[in-house]
């Protein structure tokens, strides 16, 4: 049986169409075939009208303890929506996994995972929810 999530807040949903919109215009301006790192530069850059913070490091908890493990968001929006970026040949199922463990250690409800390395963004992004 499928899981059925409460809708999400219409503030996040408003994020998230922004972000999408934003990747869409950084993607048609550079195309597929560059490194991840400048499509994430460019992306926080389009979105900068919005609160965004690169590289936000999260802690793991464990036996009770905070723990620096060196998980790293590629892009945190508003404190809301996490944007995981991607520049691969082929989406690789960890990918989304990782996503989830993401929006499970922050609380967070909501995370894109975009992969520019697509000749049509709208098949490089994917909506990932907790």
């Amino acid at each position: 049986m499928m899981k059925v999530f409460a809708p999400l807040p219409p503030d996040i949903e408003h994020l998230a169409k922004e972000v999408v919109d934003a990747a869409y215009k950084v993607h048609s301006s550079l195309g597929p075939g560059l490194l991840e790192s400048v499509y994430e530069i460019c992306l926080a850059l389009e979105i900068t009208k919005i609160h965004t913070e690169r590289q936000v490091a999260i802690p793991v908890i464990y036996d009770g303890i905070e723990l620096e493990a060196g998980l790293r968001i590629d892009l945190l929006v508003d404190r809301k929506l996490i944007l995981e970026i991607k520049a691969v040949e082929e989406m690789n199922r960890i990918f989304k996994a990782q996503v989830l463990t993401y929006l499970k250690l922050t609380g967070l409800r909501l995370g894109l995972l975009i992969n520019f390395n697509v000749t049509l963004i709208k098949n490089g992004i994917e909506r990932v929810i907790l």
